[in-house]
């Protein structure tokens, strides 16, 4: 009876490790998945503004893109801009911008 107890215990504990071996497995898979796409904001001011390949250039030195539908009007150089962008494939493209006043 002491044997079956032990054997039932033991099955237990290989299952526990199993799914624990399982949800590590997962989370390290899915976690180089974070740098694909990486949001974050920065604030600075503008430097140029490029409508035609509709780009922004700041005086951090870097370019953020626009999507296609972005609304440049009260943007040029001088003017100090939030930027919330995602980083994709090593290009910032911008999801939002507000005009620091």
């Amino acid at each position: 009876m002491a044997s079956h107890v032990l054997v039932q215990r033991f099955k237990r504990i290989v299952a526990m490790r199993f799914v624990v071996a399982t949800l590590l497995a997962t989370a390290s898979f899915l976690s180089p998945m974070s740098g694909f796409a990486e949001s974050a904001d920065v604030e600075a001011t503008i430097k140029k503004v490029d409508t035609a390949n509709l780009v922004l250039t700041l005086d951090d030195g870097k370019t953020y893109q626009a999507p296609e539908e972005f609304n440049f009007d009260g943007l040029e150089a001088g003017v100090k801009v939030i930027v919330f962008y995602t980083e994709v494939d090593g290009k910032r493209v911008i999801n939002d911008l507000d005009i620091v006043k």
